[in-house]
């Protein structure tokens, strides 16, 4: 979706949610750069009427937020999040919407084809990270990363926790006892976008592995101990997280060298990044 460029001299209001973890998109700008509409907020109205009309919550559910309007003041509008725009976008007749619903067909089309085959997932992740430029080593090792991940929130998910906030919750807990910082702090120590960037991504070898050790143990720990709710889970979480910390540092010890880098793949060139990042910071 990335390389559909269809907002290029149109502003779209948007907000990071920090307790929902997600993005929020202003409605009428939205529309008002796919329609041009004179009157994006009237067409909104009338759009968000024929909608609930035929039953749709996904869209009629927006909620509002006070935005920066074109006058400078804070005014109430309708947001929405990526799964409430793709919804929107696909009920807006305009030639500017249609590269974006010939993208959701084709979306659509590839999940059906990895539900009937789930190895088209794996198989299509490790083409993206390729393009990408990163080596096959390191992408086997994320694909690996991705599954551990998986079987965790279903584990969660069987056990009470909830998602979103519960999750992040967790997940901190985990990365803390392993590496000495929350996901939050990660991003920063390796000066990434705290929003936009994927912190796994800008991950080297050994940060991989010890977050995947980190999550595969909690796993482990919550089903032998039956883990129930989120405040049991919370203790897994630390436990598991622990086990991953503690053979962190003692590699630290023997090797001399921090497992936590400050590298991370934004501005490194196609060349290097196709060789494992190795932790070059040995504070």
């Amino acid at each position: 979706m990335s390389n559909i460029k269809l907002f290029e001299t149109k502003q779209i209001r948007s907000v990071w949610s920090e307790k929902e973890q997600r993005w929020l998109f202003s409605v009428v700008d939205v529309i008002a750069a796919l329609t041009d509409s004179l009157n994006p907020q009237v067409y909104w109205r009338v759009l968000k009427k024929r909608l609930l009309a035929e039953g749709n919550e996904t869209v009629t559910n927006c909620n509002a937020l006070k935005m920066t309007a074109s006058d400078g003041k804070m005014r109430l509008t309708d947001v929405a999040d990526t799964e409430q725009l793709l919804r929107l976008i696909q009920s807006i007749p305009s030639p500017k919407a249609e590269p974006f619903k010939r993208w959701l067909a084709r979306v659509g089309y590839e999940r059906l084809e990895e539900i009937e085959n789930p190895e088209l997932t794996a198989q299509r992740m490790r083409e993206l990270y390729k393009a990408k430029g990163y080596s096959d080593e390191w992408i086997e090792k994320r694909v690996r990363g991705i599954a551990i991940r998986d079987e965790l929130t279903n584990e969660w998910k069987k056990r009470g926790v909830k998602e979103h906030l519960e999750y992040a919750i967790l997940t901190a807990e985990i990365s803390r006892a392993t590496f000495g910082m929350t996901p939050s702090e990660y991003k920063e120590f390796k000066a990434l976008d705290k929003q936009r960037d994927n912190l796994r991504d800008h991950m080297n070898d050994l940060e991989l592995i010890f977050t995947m050790l980190g999550e595969a143990s909690t796993t482990e720990i919550a089903r032998n101990k039956d883990a129930q709710g989120f405040s049991h889970n919370q203790v897994a979480a630390v436990e598991g997280g622990t086990v991953a910390g503690n053979a962190r540092r003692e590699l630290e010890q023997k090797s001399g060298r921090r497992v936590s880098s400050r590298d991370n793949f934004k501005e490194i060139p196609e060349a290097v990044k196709k060789k494992q990042i190795k932790s070059t910071n040995d504070q």
